[in-house]
């Protein structure tokens, strides 16, 4: 598997044979799918907290007498049946909604949507991008010269400064650091282009 090596104009230089490690796995669509509800779930940050009857202001004493009222008797207006009372299994501000999935099984998912990017030609490679001062327009400029119309996540390692500052304004572009790959970045982008130096980090840290 190949994918076009470009310079920093936007002309195509050769080409770069990428890792059958990383981008020639096959897979079904299942441990995708269960990936990307990992993750969702694990960003799930709980707002909605309700009240037990413990928690509820009041009842001090029986709302009315035992008998003789017509009702049926109650001990307390903090009861979950009665109006303003607790509520029983509500949600709760502290519950935890992570779910655990193995490292293995992740990985193998972001490369089975890494080789279905390569299948499908839209993962593209930089040899570098090299600025004095960081110019989202340049960049812009140079993803309409490679052909990048629709979105696209640059992956960069943490040294390319000029490129994850130029595109940090870009509309159709999201910079991140090859080590924060995950699913979501992944399905959300038409185009990955990597930066030389972003490929072969990612490449030697899977190559085992």
């Amino acid at each position: 598997m190949k994918a076009p090596l470009y310079n920093q104009t936007g002309e195509k230089k050769g080409e770069v044979t990428l890792s059958k490690n990383v981008f020639e796995i096959e897979g079904g669509e299942g441990l995708v799918q269960r990936y990307v509800v990992f993750q969702r779930a694990s960003k799930r940050m709980p707002i909605a907290h309700t009240k037990t009857k413990g928690e509820v202001r009041g009842g001090g004493k029986k709302p009315f007498a035992q008998k003789h009222t017509g009702q049926a008797r109650q001990g307390s207006i903090k009861n979950p049946h009665m109006h303003g009372g607790g509520v029983v299994f509500g949600p709760k501000s502290w519950q935890n909604f992570a779910l655990r999935m193995p490292k293995a099984m992740r990985q193998r998912a972001l490369f089975q949507i890494l080789s279905s990017k390569a299948a499908d030609n839209k993962i593209l490679v930089l040899d570098k991008f090299e600025l004095e001062t960081p110019k989202t327009k340049t960049l812009v400029e140079l993803l309409k010269k490679i052909g990048v119309e629709r979105k696209a996540l640059i992956l960069m390692n943490k040294d390319e400064k000029p490129l994850q500052l130029s595109a940090r304004n870009a509309g159709n572009a999201k910079p991140i650091l090859v080590g924060n790959l995950n699913a979501e970045d992944l399905l959300n982008h038409k185009f990955l282009l990597f930066t030389e130096t972003a490929l072969k980090e990612l490449e030697k840290t899977y190559s085992k």
